[in-house]
């Protein structure tokens, strides 16, 4: 994996577009952190294509009944104990 500042990215966007085509992907850095990583459209497509969305996530979840939740005995209410008695 090729690794260019993002002004040398920028000076030569039409070769690092070349290398994505290519296979090649290329992290471009900003300020010496990695910033970004251009990679072919096809990569992109299999690298976001497994990914469910959040939608599809939440519909998967299987419904709930009364029955799946756990039998809870009545709560009791405890007494505040920093409560004066007064109500402000």
């Amino acid at each position: 994996m090729k690794q260019m500042q993002l002004r040398e990215a920028k000076a030569g966007l039409s070769a690092v577009i070349d290398l994505a085509e290519k296979g090649e992907s290329t992290v471009i850095t900003r300020h010496g952190r990695p910033a970004a990583v251009v990679v072919s459209h096809e990569e992109w497509k299999r690298l976001t294509g497994k990914l469910p969305s959040f939608s599809q996530l939440l519909l998967a979840v299987p419904a709930i009944d009364e029955t799946d939740l756990p039998v809870r005995g009545k709560a009791r209410i405890a007494r505040d104990p920093f409560s004066t008695g007064q109500n402000n």
